[in-house]
């Protein structure tokens, strides 16, 4: 990780394309600016640890009954067995 000390109005580029700028500051934080190419996706970090936890929240509430009817896993263990029974 690379640490840079900014005052407002300096910037940082990243890449020939993306460019951050130090807006303001202040004791609760550090306001900042970004210019990037449209293509480029740019998510605040909280936001997309949220999401992803959402959605696997979301899976398993979907993909839970259906393991219940094949019998917890899946329904590997009852093959196995019936496959045993015909040896």
């Amino acid at each position: 990780m690379l640490i840079l000390s900014r005052r407002a109005g300096e910037a940082i580029r990243i890449g020939g394309d993306i460019r951050l700028v130090v807006i303001a500051t202040d004791s609760g934080g550090v306001r900042i600016g970004i210019e990037a190419p449209s293509d480029v996706s740019i998510l605040r970090e909280e936001l997309l640890l949220e999401v992803e936890s959402e959605n696997i929240r979301a899976q398993a509430e979907h993909t839970g009954p259906l393991r219940d009817l094949m019998g917890g896993d899946g329904g590997a263990a009852g093959a196995e067995s019936s496959e045993a029974e015909d040896s």
